[in-house]
């Protein structure tokens, strides 16, 4: 097997759990073949250079392998090789999302207990009033 359509290998080399899915990502143009648009029916041969992205990073592979079967990780990763470029763009956007604050962690205390409620209440009433005379 010399050549595969660009979906299945993306399916065999595990970037998408289901072809389908792989389907979808190249039709939005998340996937280029030799810096060219793909198409799900393009196919692939030994030495194709494949960039996809994948969130916000962008990988660059040289296919490395062909199989139309999914098998093992171990196995899958033999079918491409990650560009040194590629692979300190991972580290980058990894390295930003470790660094990055998380929202959730900006709240001090979260969702209000019951005595917070009635002391927030208590401190709400006690300022605003519904009527026009003080």
């Amino acid at each position: 097997m010399e050549k595969l359509r660009i979906d299945k290998w993306l399916w065999a080399a595990r970037f998408y759990k289901t072809r389908s899915l792989a389907v979808d990502e190249i039709d939005k143009g998340r996937v280029r073949i030799n810096d060219q648009e793909a198409k799900p029916s393009r196919e692939v041969k030994v030495g194709d250079t494949v960039t996809l992205r994948q969130g916000p990073v962008i990988r660059t592979l040289v296919v490395r392998g062909i199989s139309s079967q999914r098998g093992a990780a171990p196995v899958a990763q033999q079918l491409y090789e990650e560009t040194e470029e590629s692979l300190r763009r991972k580290a980058e956007a990894a390295e930003q999302r470790r660094l990055g604050s998380e929202p959730a962690s900006s709240q001090e205390h979260g969702r209000p207990t019951k005595r917070d409620r009635r002391t927030i209440d208590k401190a709400w009433n006690s300022r605003w009033s519904a009527s026009i005379d003080p």
